[in-house]
């Protein structure tokens, strides 16, 4: 007689399958491979200040939204080209494309964020988003509860 290990998540094999390809996460990055953009973002701190660095090729500086809300800085863009060319006498040829193309990206903001501070440049494909940090006073956070 041999010990058979039974593993109670194989109980119907292609259930799990189904499962795990729809929920693993591979499946969320899957949106790269159809088309849809999310640039990519570094984000680094040093003593004085965060820095957000996004990779946003192509773009020009008026492409882009920032929005600070309730301690959430969003980086949005929206560009929308057209290009239509018409050529000929004889037999008329028109090539009409167009593109759209969107992103959205949401940051919560620590607490130590100058927010009355915050910039932004572009320059060569990066936009640079300088976070700078302010002193928290300690005691405000802190107080002393009486016993009644």
């Amino acid at each position: 007689m041999s010990i058979v290990r039974w593993n109670k998540n194989d109980f119907f094999p292609e259930f799990n399958s189904i499962w795990d390809d729809f929920f693993n996460k591979d499946f969320f990055n899957k949106g790269m491979e159809l088309g849809t953009t999310i640039p990519a973002v570094n984000v680094s701190e040093t003593e004085k200040n965060f820095e957000l660095e996004v990779a946003v090729p192509g773009h020009k500086k008026e492409d882009f939204k920032i929005d600070m809300e309730n301690d959430v800085l969003t980086i949005s863009s929206e560009t929308k080209k057209e290009h239509e060319e018409t050529e000929g006498d004889e037999k008329k040829v028109t090539r009409r494309e167009y593109s759209y193309s969107s992103f959205r990206r949401s940051f919560q903001l620590p607490q130590d964020v100058d927010q009355e501070n915050i910039k932004a440049s572009y320059n060569d494909g990066i936009l640079k988003i300088e976070l700078p940090k302010q002193e928290l006073n300690k005691l405000e956070n802190k107080r002393q509860i009486e016993i009644e």
